[in-house]
């Protein structure tokens, strides 16, 4: 939790941006979610943009932001004897709210009397797009919309509103994303370290967890880690780690204050990379690199990421995988054979920062255009770059045979692609490669304290 000022300039902040709008803004926290039964929940999670402007992380509150008069107020219920039994005493809604600097506080069933009022005022009632089943079902009973009217009622104008507050991270959240970043170095040091053929692939998973864990935090989302790295995102983790392949981890942590990070490198079991495999990985770690040296304000991701794929393009060329002129081939969408998805995300509070909000919202709210351009269209993140975003850095090589076929079979890109000799490559799997960025004034640096190895010599002399 930050200091209340903190808290109370960021909504008088939204408020401002809305001045003149008129209503109330209404903000739903999330409730618990029960695993198997009521009592036995997944850890608790609260809704970023509440967290963001309220600062609570506990279930089952509410606040409301009257524009027309400025008042806020939190709802919430305290702990009564049987909740004591279980939890021990608690601060009561009052003393949290002091701490988030709100003075006006109601059980959370006064919510319903003040939204019913504002409607039969014809005041309209602003809210964000919900995305838990509980919210929607809690919005329903306020307000009786539709539960596939929901996304089309929320409020346009609160939405952007709050992304363009959340998009440029204070000093305060930059703090926290790099102590995110120590974290998830620790975790994926761990991993390295502890990585040797003859292991389950779960005994690694289960080690970064514990570190996260340890740490007071949490996993950022389910870690990624498979030696079947072709698949992009692979939760699977039953295989033993063999020598010659190449193992890809994608993890994070979050702060203890919602911030998150989002690391991936790829490892071979052996702590020796083939030489092909060398060849494939320093095409991908150069591609990182080139990004890293690129990204500053007055430029958008989208340039980024082409700047980075270039490099691909390039690399597969000299290994003749890929052939043509490379700005033609980037046009093409060549190299979306090979790198099937964008550069990078918004990071934040969310790992994939406030995609909740609408991702070409949050990507291109700035009026950036999303290409049609296969690759560069996943790009989640576009906008011209403002000092302050915070954006990952991850391309990828994937040899992925199934995609190979269906480009391969309808005669995409045959210009551009040597498809007789991908076929050594069925087995070869993949490689990503993924930093957390900061854009600063005159560029960008690294988040968390350490870089994790990032070259063959670096990732071969760390394993040793």
């Amino acid at each position: 939790m930050f200091s209340k000022e903190i808290y109370r300039s960021r909504r008088k902040a939204l408020a401002a941006s809305l001045k003149g709008k008129g209503g109330i803004i209404l903000f739903l926290g999330n409730s618990e979610a029960p695993l198997d039964y009521p009592d036995n929940c997944y850890r608790f999670h609260q809704d970023s943009s509440f967290n963001y402007f309220w600062g609570l992380c506990e279930p089952d509150l509410a606040a409301v932001i009257d524009l027309d008069n400025g008042d806020e107020m939190l709802f919430g219920n305290d702990v009564d004897i049987e909740d004591i039994v279980w939890t021990g005493p608690m601060p009561v809604l009052k003393e949290k709210a002091e701490k988030v600097g709100v003075e006006k506080t109601a059980a959370l069933c006064a919510v319903e009397k003040v939204v019913s009022e504002a409607v039969r005022g014809g005041r309209v009632v602003r809210f964000l797009p919900p995305y838990r089943n509980q919210t929607k079902i809690f919005l329903h009973k306020l307000l009786g919309i539709g539960f596939d009217e929901m996304g089309l009622r929320s409020d346009p104008e609160l939405t952007k509103a709050v992304i363009e507050l959340r998009i440029v991270k204070q000093d305060c959240e930059i703090a926290e994303i790099d102590a995110a970043c120590n974290i998830g170095y620790q975790m994926h040091m761990s991993a390295l370290k502890a990585m040797k053929p003859g292991i389950l692939e779960q005994e690694l998973v289960g080690l970064m967890e514990g570190i996260a864990i340890s740490k007071g935090s949490m996993i950022s989302f389910p870690i990624i880690l498979s030696q079947n790295g072709e698949t992009l995102h692979n939760h699977h983790h039953h295989q033993i780690l063999t020598p010659g392949r190449l193992c890809v981890i994608d993890a994070g942590a979050i702060s203890n204050t919602g911030y998150c990070s989002d690391f991936t490198r790829t490892l071979p079991p052996s702590g020796k990379f083939t030489p092909l495999q060398a060849e494939v990985y320093t095409i991908v770690s150069d591609a990182n690199n080139k990004a890293l040296a690129t990204a500053r304000p007055g430029i958008s991701y989208q340039q980024v990421h082409l700047a980075a794929t270039g490099v691909i393009v390039e690399g597969l060329k000299a290994m003749r995988l890929m052939k043509g002129n490379v700005d033609d081939a980037l046009q093409a969408g060549a190299v979306g054979l090979f790198m099937p998805h964008g550069l990078g995300h918004n990071m934040g509070m969310d790992v994939h920062d406030m995609e909740d909000l609408g991702e070409d919202l949050v990507g291109y709210g700035d009026g950036t255009v999303r290409s049609t351009i296969p690759c560069l269209r996943s790009l989640r993140m576009g906008r011209t770059l403002k000092a302050g975003h915070v954006i990952s850095d991850e391309p990828g090589i994937y040899f992925i045979p199934a995609l190979i076929e269906k480009w391969e079979s309808e005669g995409l890109c045959k210009d551009f692609i040597n498809y007789d000799a991908l076929k050594a490559f069925y087995t070869f799997g993949g490689i990503r490669l993924e930093d957390d960025l900061l854009i600063t004034p005159d560029g960008c640096r690294l988040l968390g304290d350490k870089r994790l190895p990032i070259t063959v010599p670096d990732v071969e002399a760390a394993m040793a």
